[in-house]
This record gives C-alpha cells, structure tokens and sequence, in this order.
C-alpha cells in the first residue's frame, strides 16, 4: 500500500523566522508534528513559498493523507480545460509547491523533484498546444481533411531541450522548446494554406504558457534553439530543419540535441525526427575537434555573463560560474560527442547517467565520475534552494551576510560558515578537474624546443591550414620534441613524423585527439619512427586512432567468428547499401591497423598477425557478399535455387596474408539449372553472375567516402584474364579435370572457399578435393616445378638481394612449390605450406630432417617478410631501413644483430636450395 504523505516526511529545513504570518491555532491544519515542523521551517526561510500556502491553505490541507504520486496526478487531472491559462497556473503553483514539500521533506530525491517539475511541463505544453489547435479547427482555419486533426496536434510536435529535455527542471527553470511540423501530412497546395496557422498557434502557446497574468505564469518559454532564429518563423517544417542541421549545423546545436526529447504535439513525429537527426548529432568517427569547441563556448560564456574571475561565493553563479553545473553539463556531453557516435550506450540525457556511464566505458575514472555527480547533486540542491526562496530565475548565491544566514537554514545548516566551506570546496574541485580536461597546463609550449625552425615549415603543409590546428599543435610540441629526441636516429624520427604530417589532409581532429590522449600521440610517434609504411596508413586513415582508445585495442585478438559476428551486427544498423560499403571499410581499417599495432609492440608474433590479417579478409567477404547479392537482387532478382562461393587464393586461402596483402579470388556460381532471374530487370544466368561478381568487385576495390576495402586479383581464375570472372561449377570442375595446367593444380592446393552459399560451398570443397586426391606422377609434377622455377628465375631481376626473401633460392616461393608439388603427389588435403610438408614426411616422400629444416627456413624467411611489409612501403631496402625499423627486425626473428641475421638467412636459404633441388632432380 503506498504510504500517506505525512508517513514519509522525515526532515525539515531550520526555522529562519518565528512570525510566520500563518495563524496561531494550526499551520495548515497541523498544529505539531513534523508536519507542522516542516511548513514553519519552509515558511520561515522562504518568503515565496509563504504566499503560496497562504493562496492554497485549504488544498493542502486535504491532501496529506493522499499518496504523493497520486496527489501529483490529480493536479493534472483536474485541472480545468475550458479556462486553460488559469487552470495551468493554479497547476503550476499546486506542482510548485507540492514538489517543495516533498523535497524539502525528504520524501523525493534530486531526480524525483526535477521528474515532477519537467513532468508538469510536458504535460502544459501539450494542453497548450493541444487546446489552441482545436480552437483553429473550430474557427475553420485549419482543414482536418488535409492532416489537421487536434489528435496529433495538425502535426506540429515540440522538442524540449536542455534540462526540460533530460527531466532536469528546476523551481524557476525556463522551457527551452524548438517547434517543427511534419510537412509530410500536407500536399503542396494545403501547406502553403496552413503554415501561417501553425506559426500563429506556436506563437500563441508560447504566450499561453509564458504571460504574467493575475494568476501568474506557467513557464517563461524561449523559443530561440531553433535554426536561424532570427530569420526563421517561431515553427518551421521538419524537412527545412533537417536541411539546415545537415548543411549548416554547428557544434553548439549538436551538444544541444543530446538532451532533446519528443515532448507535445505529434510526439511520434519528434521522434522519427530525432532518429533522422542521429548522424548529425552523433558522428561516427571519435570527435575530439568538439573539445576545442566547448571550450570555445565555456570561455564565451563566462566572458559575456562577466564570471572569468576567481570564485568568490558572494554573488557566485551555481550554473554559469567556475565549477559550476554548467561546467559539469559541458564536460560530459563534450564526451558524449566524442564517442557517443561509436557507441550508443553513452547517449543518456542525464548528466549523473552519462557520468557513470562515461566511466563504466573507460572515458573518464569512477572517481571523476563520483566526485561530478555529488558535486552536480549538491550544486543542484542548492540551485532549488535559492530559488524557493523568491521564485526568481537566479542560479547566484546571496550577497549579504543576512540572506546567506537564511539560505544556510534553508538548507538544513545550523551553521553558515559550514555550507560555504563546502560549497567552495566543491567549486574549486568541479574547477580543477574541468580545467584539466579542457585547457591542460600550457607552460611547456612557451619553451623554444631544437625543431623550431622544421616546425614552422610544417606549417605551410594541409594539416595546418586552419588557426586552431596550428593553436593545438602549439600544445604538441614538447611533448613532439620528447619523442623525437629519444629515437635512437633524431634527425631521421624528424623527417619521417613530417612524412606523416604531409599525409594528413587535415590537422584538427587528429591534433585534437593527441592534446586530449598524450599516450595516443605517444604510439604514433612509435609507429612513424619505427613502421613508415604503418604510419603512411594511418595518415591516409587517420580515423583508426579511434579503435585505439577502446578497453579492447590492446588485448588478444579475436578469431574469425567473432569478427565475423560484429561485423554483421554493424552491418544490419543500416538498410542503405552505400552506407554498409562504408560501415566494412571503417571497422576493416581499424582492425586492421590494430594488428599492425599489435605486431608493433611484440604483443602478436608474426604468424599470429598474418592468421589475423587473413581472418579479418575472410569476415569481410562473408559479411559484405550477402549485402552485395541483396543489392543486386533489388534490381535484377533472385535465381531460385542458385547461388555462388568465393574461394580464396594464395595467401588468403592458406591464413598467411601479409599487411599489404591483396585478395587472389574465383568466384564460382551453381545456375542450378536455371536461364534467368526473376526480377524487374531479368538477366541470363551467365549474365547475371558475371555481373554480380563485377559488383562484388565494385564492392571490395572501389574508393568510397571511406577509400578502398581491398584490392582484388582474379587472375587464377580458369583460363585469368581471357575467362569469364565468373565460372560455374560444372565449368570449373571440367576445366581442372581436363584443361588446367599443373601450376593451376599447385595453386588450387593452397586455396581454400571463405564465403558463399553453403551448397556451392560443399561443391568446390569436393572438386578440390578429386583434383588433389587424382593420382599424380611424381615424376611430371616435379619436373614441372623444376621448369617453373627456370621461368620464375629467368623472368627474376639479376639484383636480387638476400633480403627479397620471396624472389631468393632457396627463399619462400621455391619451399611453397615444394610444398604444393608434395600435396599434389600425396594427395594433401592441408592448404598450408608448413603443414603440406610435415605431412610429406608421414607419406614418406620428404625426410623428416629436410622437411624440418625447409620449415625452419619458411619460418625465419616469413618473419622477415611480413615484418618488412609492416616497416616499408614498396621493394625492402635493408640499406635504407632506419635504425628503429631493423630493431624491430631484429626483436622479431630472435637475433641481436644484422650480421647474425644475414649469416642466418644466407645459411637456411642456401640449405634450402640444395634440398629442394635434391628432390627435384631426383625423378
């Protein structure tokens, strides 16, 4: 059973006063108790809540029997329609009032008291808005057969925004409203006729609900969040709203529309409003540039209201003032703009919510969080305080000795001295951590550093193009010149972090990330000293730093379910097809930057990358295929029955890509007997297939907003380039049965189906599977590869080094034809070079000591290289190689030297070559 309203009182505020003015035989019917306490102490210290229990005696003196949810509803029930404004004010003074009590009383927490007062006002607006369309569809002035019915308000909806829009109101709060209307209910010829109808019912509400009558006022209304407003009617069209947000939104409105909520009118429309709103407001990459801006804005507005000084608590704004709730609002919604695009669940209204949710999420610590959100309580305790007091719209502590006496007791403090230490302190410490956050100590940049003269070149480059990118860089500079200094080559670390400042086509949002991250500045600064070609992708895909700053970034990698599973999770967030191309493309690029950081940092060896570049390859083609063959269907339909598969070639299909690695692919189709397809625009199955795959081409290699996927090779396919790019089953079955040359055998050893259709999947699987396990002479499969090698060396240029480590005798391309060679000869279904010749050994056709060392050698030569393709763009040029990349070289292959290295790669590959040529020769 709920509980009576004086059962759940439990405190009251210190009495100020003792003539009260309330009569001597009872207060409120109540002449002891804690009720009676409760209205002396209120009374007492607030003049303005005296004169309402002077106005509403006899309705308070009924209703402290009644359950307080209860109570609230019949306020809003009863009040009294057909004389709106004043039932609304009468409401308003009964809501004011109740709420105070039970705040006061301790019956209602913080977010209990600012749900009731945003509750009401939700609820006045729409009555408004509501009672005046029905009043312009009874003069016949709004045509109800053209979208005007009163139900949904013709239309119009109403957004609240700021604290109306996170149930954050407070006693005196005025409604920050925007109004739109859905243009989409009227036709052309009928929204030219009402429009000037909505506009005057917006201007009316906002009187209805804002004019000083003899009863009062509902709330003060400010119209103004709305676009252009000074140009703009008080209600414009939904669509014209949008346009502008798209085209003209500024950071400002972004941080205004975290907090906005559908409140009255046609709150379905404000929704679907809202939702269309969400890329705006929530931007995909990590959006640290949005720092600079509410700073921007926290600096404007403390020099305008004139609060840029030292905190004094006379006259000290809560709100607007230093460590103030302004400055707690700004601080988690910068954040929430930073990373709320990435992940929804920082997108909360409330300030308290986000806080905790922000350090749940590892933006901030619990304690920032704890210390802002009893801070945020407190400022907001007392915020309602001061404004009981004299229901004015003041957010500024008293400036007499006298009034601080009464808003101390106000406050439950029988001591004055008390709450000001407490507030200072919480002022100064919302102060301090706010200021860490947004303007970091500035003393170093001040400090010439030994660079000064390549920094200033720096700036004629395209990163530098705007003042703030130059002003943030300022800030960068020691902490550029620290790194710098501690490669082991400064001159060298100089000229490659100018590499990657000229890849940047911009600076602000990579700048802002590194002023507000120091250690992300910190691993760049390692990946441009000791990786160039890692550091050239990210200048190219700066937008992977990103992935950096989540919990994940650093821990074990995923395998290819789960990648496979969350990439499919982004993809079914969007139903538009441009939109999931460029969806793969971000979380491809930022996994894929995250195993070259990895491998970079020693976390994951070698062949842990390349098994995570090729499962990361393989999760792209099995979750984009399906969108592509939708897409495709959309326009030319479905084969019923068919369907295709992509099998993996070289590296892809053996798990061994490299970070530069592209996709070698055949793609294999089943027309299961049919001739067409059945959509709108019908091709033959040929037809169709081909350009399915030219789609799926189009897809992977194609630039988007967000540049390529991958780049493709279907040159393996049957008959390369003079074949279709698609091949059917039956088709590629009778060309591996009766026209493929041997190489393509060898090829097809290593390949392995990554995607498709599971029946066609199960086809290609058995066609390799009969091609592998035909009876293969040894004698011609070896002297086959003995003549691919000739051509492979003849075509090789005369200045291979030992480092080409492919190319070289005895290097990877001679041990995997070996090992391809084995698999073909003994019928191994194994795809992988390594496991193909430790198997060759069980068949008895290689020695175990042979087949160790070529597997040793595959080893080291395999390290090299796919640390290589990480370090350096292009041909591997040991000479040119900077100190930190051969380093790096070195901690990953186990030497501690580049001689010992050599003398290694000499050694094994020399080895090599005379083994593989013991077996080749010997036929």
């Amino acid at each position: 059973m709920p509980m009576a309203l004086i059962d759940q009182i439990t405190h009251a505020p210190i009495p100020y006063e003792t003539d009260l003015g309330l009569g001597t035989a009872s207060v409120c019917g109540h002449t002891s108790g804690p009720v009676c306490d409760l209205l002396v102490g209120t009374a007492g210290c607030s003049p303005y809540l005296r004169s309402l229990m002077h106005k509403e005696e006899n309705w308070l003196t009924g209703i402290w029997n009644q359950d307080p949810a209860k109570c609230f509803q019949d306020i809003l029930d009863n009040i009294d329609h057909n004389n709106l404004s004043s039932g609304l004010r009468e409401a308003k003074r009964r809501v004011a009032l109740y709420t105070a009590i039970c705040d006061l009383g301790g019956v209602w927490d913080l977010e209990e008291v600012t749900k009731a007062l945003t509750t009401f006002a939700d609820f006045a607006t729409h009555a408004a808005l509501k009672h005046l369309v029905q009043t312009e569809i009874a003069r016949g002035k709004m045509p109800v057969e053209a979208g005007g019915n009163a139900d949904e308000c013709a239309g119009i909806f109403v957004l609240a925004m700021g604290k109306m829009g996170a149930f954050e109101l407070n006693y005196s709060s005025d409604i920050d409203l925007i109004c739109f209307f859905d243009d989409s209910r009227y036709s052309l010829e009928d929204l030219d006729e009402v429009r000037p109808h909505l506009i005057r019912i917006v201007q009316r509400m906002g009187k209805l609900l804002s004019d000083v009558t003899a009863d009062g006022y509902v709330f003060r209304t400010d119209l103004r969040l709305r676009p252009n407003p000074s140009v703009t009617p008080v209600c414009i069209s939904s669509a014209a709203a949008m346009r502008y947000y798209e085209t003209e939104g500024r950071t400002w409105e972004r941080a205004a529309f975290i907090k906005a909520r559908s409140c009255a009118g046609d709150i379905p429309a404000g929704t679907r409003f809202l939702e269309n709103l969400r890329p705006f407001v929530w931007r995909r990459h990590l959006d640290f540039a949005a720092i600079e801006d509410a700073h921007d804005m926290r600096l404007r507005i403390r020099s305008h209201k004139g609060l840029a000084g030292d905190i004094n608590l006379a006259g000290h704004n809560l709100k607007l003032g230093r460590g103030g709730i302004r400055e707690i609002e700004f601080f988690a919604q910068t954040r929430q703009m930073i990373a709320g695009g990435r992940d929804d669940n920082l997108r909360d209204r409330r300030t308290v919510t986000s806080l905790h949710d922000l350090a749940q999420s590892g933006w901030i610590e619990p304690d920032v969080a704890d210390k802002l959100s009893a801070a945020y309580r407190a400022h907001r305790l007392c915020e309602h305080r001061i404004q009981m007091i004299g229901d004015l719209q003041t957010h500024s502590l008293p400036n007499s000795d006298a009034e601080m006496d009464r808003f101390a007791r106000f406050c439950g403090y029988g001591d004055t001295g008390k709450l000001k230490v407490e507030i200072k302190l919480r002022l100064q410490s919302v102060h301090n951590i706010i200021e860490a956050f947004f303007a970091p100590d500035l003393s170093a940049t001040s400090e010439s550093t030994d660079y000064e003269s390549a920094f200033r070149q720096w700036e004629t480059l395209p990163a530098f193009r705007s003042t703030r990118a130059v002003d943030i860089f300022q800030r960068l500079k020691p902490q550029i010149t620290d790194g710098i200094n501690s490669a082991e080559n400064p001159d060298e670390a100089l000229v490659l972090f100018e590499t990657f400042l000229r890849g940047l086509p911009s600076g602000v949002q990579v700048f802002s990330l590194f002023d507000a991250n120091p250690k992300i500045l910190d691993l760049v600064l390692d990946i441009v000293i000791t990786a160039p070609s890692l550091a050239s992708y990210l200048s190219r895909n700066a937008g992977v730093l990103d992935a950096v700053l989540s919990g994940e970034f650093f821990e074990p990698l995923p395998d290819k379910a789960a990648l496979v599973l969350e990439l499919q999770k982004l993809l079914i967030q969007s139903d538009d097809y441009e939109d999931q191309l460029n969806i793969t493309r971000r979380w491809m690029k930022e996994r894929h930057f995250r195993v070259g950081v990895l491998q970079l940092r020693n976390i994951a060896d070698a062949f842990e990358a390349s098994l995570a570049y090729s499962e990361l390859a393989q999760a792209c083609l099995i979750g984009l295929l399906p969108k592509v063959e939708a897409e495709f269907a959309r326009k030319h339909g479905e084969i019923e029955g068919s369907g295709l598969a992509i099998l993996a070639m070289g590296k892809l299909g053996s798990n061994e890509m490299t970070a530069t690695s592209d996709l070698d692919l055949i793609v294999i189709y089943d027309p299961a007997g049919q001739e067409a397809s059945n959509g709108k625009r019908p091709l033959a199955t040929v037809q169709y297939y081909a350009r399915l795959t030219q789609a799926l081409l189009t897809a992977l290699s194609s630039p988007t907003a967000e540049g390529k996927l991958y780049e493709v090779d279907m040159r393996l396919r049957p008959s390369g380039r003079s074949g279709p790019v698609a091949t059917s089953v039956s088709g590629f079955e009778n060309y591996h049965r009766n026209k493929a040359w041997v190489w393509e055998h060898l090829a097809l050893s290593r390949a392995s189906v990554v995607a498709g259709a599971p029946h066609v999947v199960d086809q290609i699987q058995k066609i390799r599977a009969n091609v592998i396990c035909s009876k293969h002479e040894r004698a011609k499969i070896f002297s086959d590869v003995t003549e691919m090698r000739a051509r492979l060396a003849q075509s090789k240029s005369k200045n291979t080094t030992l480092w080409e480590v492919k190319e070289v005798p005895g290097g990877l391309l001679d041990i995997e034809l070996l090992a391809q060679a084995c698999a073909l000869i003994c019928n191994i279904m194994e795809n992988n070079p390594k496991g193909q010749l430790s198997l060759a050994v069980d068949h008895g056709l290689l020695t175990a000591e042979d087949a160790k060392h070529l597997i040793d050698t595959h080893n080291l030569l395999s390290q090299v290289q796919h640390t290589g393709r990480l370090l350096v763009t292009g041909a591997f040029d040991i000479e040119a190689l900077g100190k930190a990349s051969l380093s790096h070289i070195l901690t990953a292959t186990g030497f501690t030297d580049r001689v010992t290295l050599e003398a290694a790669l000499r050694s094994k590959t020399s080895d090599a070559q005379e083994i593989i040529m013991k077996y080749l020769s010997n036929v």
